[in-house]
């Protein structure tokens, strides 16, 4: 039997493990930084939780469960998979961290204090079709606010965006855009019913061009006039200011579209406060397709990589009224730890040293260097330093191959004169120098 996993999914060596945790820890740093609180929910959600909250094409990528024990007993499967669906499969993978969250909220409300800052960092799986930056299962790393309508959240958002990417040394855009001025455009094009068709079209601007989002716009029932009534919105251009000014003109009359231009004339008089370091531009075809957003929307691209969105996220003004806690804004943003594995493994930007399980290998000379070579080891290990005793006295040739495969940066040896006169025979792999050192130099050395 051939050994193999599930398409797109993934195992992890060491080393991937290293870089992955190298992301996972920059992100919690900074989500910590800005005070929010960890929490986890379960992988598994009931689907009543899930379904309808992405729209029809996220629902169609829900991972359903077939129940436990004779799930098929008194189904009719002669009926539509819609009501043959529910009967056989109550609970599903979750899709996001977001749907959950508000699941989460609504459930633990008495024991929350609001506003109420919470990050997250776990796997979710989507059925897709699997593709470089794609994958069935994937983690996210996401922070939201709940709880709060300020715009101050937003701003927050692009701060911790900006630190993020700094501090992993990639130059990314971040483009922001708000629903309310897409539900805007289709009030202002007459289709104001069409507003999902509009959003999901337009969302695939970046991967199929204009031609083809047209005709899409076409075949979701958008008339001739429509479309080219669209026309105005992608010709935009200029500074964020500017775009804003043009869009005020053509709103006028128009409740939600204003109401959605100035949110984002305050976001960015917010955002220029701050000077982040990072490209921030308003992009006025940038939609995200999940239903749930209502206000300021993000995406963020990594510069000299052709890779999709790695950041992204946005306001929710009633996602938790659907569980029965109405009128509670909020707002959040979800960093896609495996598509900014493949843009710093294509950047090449992955510190050198993140594959060294240990700083320090003991070369094992047998019973009788044991015990002293035991008692530094630990010594060294409480004072911080990884450290590796070779298991077997096996020939010096294959403990030192063992160490160079390794990657360990140090080598001690402790034979019978390092015992007599309690020292450390310390090599340094890269330079082959060899210093012998008290147990106390070798520390300081080593933590250098």
């Amino acid at each position: 039997m051939k050994c193999s996993i599930p398409k797109g999914t993934r195992d992890f060596l060491p080393a991937e493990m290293a870089r992955r945790n190298y992301i996972f820890d920059t992100i919690r740093e900074v989500f910590k930084a800005f005070a929010f609180e960890p929490i986890e929910t379960p992988s598994l959600e009931n689907l009543s939780t899930l379904m309808g909250k992405y729209g029809e094409e996220g629902d169609k990528l829900l991972f359903k469960v077939l129940n436990s024990g004779n799930f098929m007993e008194g189904v009719d499967f002669s009926q539509d998979y819609h009501k043959v669906a529910p009967r056989i499969c109550e609970r599903g993978l979750r899709y996001d961290l977001t749907v959950p969250f508000a699941r989460f909220v609504v459930q633990h409300r008495d024991q929350l204090t609001f506003p109420f800052r919470r990050y997250q960092l776990q796997p979710v799986w989507r059925a897709d079709r699997p593709q470089k930056g794609r994958y069935r299962e994937f983690y996210q790393c996401d922070a939201d606010m709940i709880g709060s309508a300020s715009l101050l959240n937003e701003l927050e958002l692009v701060q911790m965006i900006d630190a993020v990417f700094q501090r992993l040394n990639v130059e990314v855009t971040v483009k922001i855009n708000n629903r309310k001025v897409l539900a805007g455009i289709a009030e202002h094009i007459g289709a104001p019913d069409k507003l999902v068709d509009i959003t999901v079209a337009i969302d695939k601007l970046d991967k199929i061009g204009l031609d083809n989002v047209r005709n899409e716009l076409r075949e979701r029932g958008l008339t001739e006039e429509q479309i080219t009534a669209l026309d105005p919105v992608f010709a935009l251009n200029g500074t964020a200011d500017e775009k804003l000014e043009q869009l005020t003109r053509l709103f006028v009359g128009n409740e939600v579209g204003t109401k959605g231009v100035d949110e984002l004339k305050e976001l960015f008089g917010y955002i220029n406060q701050v000077q982040p370091r990072n490209q921030v531009e308003l992009d006025l075809t940038l939609a995200r397709g999940l239903n749930y957003y209502t206000g300021a929307i993000f995406e963020v691209k990594a510069h000299n990589v052709s890779i999709g969105s790695i950041c992204g996220g946005g306001r929710y003004d009633n996602l938790t009224g659907i569980f029965g806690m109405p009128d509670v804004s909020g707002v959040g943003i979800s960093f896609g730890a495996d598509r900014i594995y493949d843009v710093l493994t294509e950047l090449d930007k992955f510190p050198a040293d993140l594959g060294q399980p240990a700083r320090v290998l003991f070369i094992n000379f047998g019973a009788d260097s044991l015990p002293y070579a035991i008692g530094c080891a630990a010594r060294l290990r409480a004072e911080g330093v990884s450290t590796l005793i070779y298991p077997d006295a096996a020939k010096m040739k294959k403990q030192m191959d063992y160490a160079n495969r390794c990657h360990v940066p140090f080598v001690i040896f402790v034979g019978e004169n390092e015992i007599a006169s309690q020292t450390l025979t310390v090599k340094d792999m890269s330079t082959g120098s060899q210093s012998t050192l008290t147990l106390d130099q070798a520390v300081a050395a080593l933590k250098a």
